[in-house]
């Protein structure tokens, strides 16, 4: 039994199979991150590197795991790679099948998103006045920023008919206690917020992962 994860031996190879080990790059990404959020308390700082920091990770799309890469017909779906333990940020991806639209509730929340696969529609959203931004598209290797202050309510898009999209997001806290939900025609969806999809075989990398040896 592993006392840090609670799993059997075979039941945490067997994760691993599934999931894999994490990736050189995400695992350096996410280093570099949580290097960063702990030697600055600048907001400006952390999106200004943070910007670089991701631009390098989606250069290559080759990183993400299939596991945390599908989303059920004209469903998206947010997988959490990492989390920080003291909740400072998490590190998710983003997938939205042909079709399919996100709204994610991630105010007093800066973020770092880049795009990784195809392309994501950006719409911020004003749930009280129910008013629509302009909407940025996100292509795969491009890299957009928010601090707090401009924080809102995010649309996530997909318009294409036959590809799934991908972005990967860094959100300056714990989104899991954020709302989002599926946003149907022209209103959100009622019910219950959309949990993380990551399920039992795709569960996020952990901080043990990250701290193993980093070569440059």
């Amino acid at each position: 039994m592993d006392i840090v994860t609670g799993m059997s031996t075979a039941d945490a190879i067997m994760t691993v199979c599934k999931r894999g080990s994490v990736p050189a790059s995400l695992k350096r990404f996410i280093w570099d991150i949580q290097s960063m959020v702990e030697l600055t308390d600048s907001e400006r700082e952390i999106l200004l590197i943070g910007r670089d920091l991701m631009t390098r990770l989606v250069a290559s799309d080759d990183w993400l795991s299939a596991v945390f890469a599908k989303a059920e017909p004209g469903d998206g779906a947010q997988f959490q790679l990492f989390s920080d333990v003291l909740d400072r940020f998490t590190v998710v991806a983003t997938v939205l099948s042909p079709g399919a639209s996100l709204l994610i509730d991630q105010s007093s929340h800066w973020e770092i998103a880049g795009g990784l696969s195809a392309a994501v529609l950006r719409q911020a959203y004003d749930p009280i006045a129910r008013t629509k931004a302009e909407a940025r598209l996100l292509r795969s290797g491009e890299v957009e920023t928010r601090g707090s202050r401009d924080a809102q309510s995010m649309i996530l898009s997909n318009r294409a008919e036959a590809q799934s999209a991908i972005s990967v997001h860094v959100y300056g806290g714990d989104l899991g206690k954020l709302a989002r939900r599926a946003w149907i025609g022209e209103g959100m969806a009622e019910g219950q917020s959309l949990g993380y999809a990551n399920g039992e075989s795709a569960p996020p990398y952990d901080i043990f992962s990250i701290q193993t040896e980093i070569a440059d």
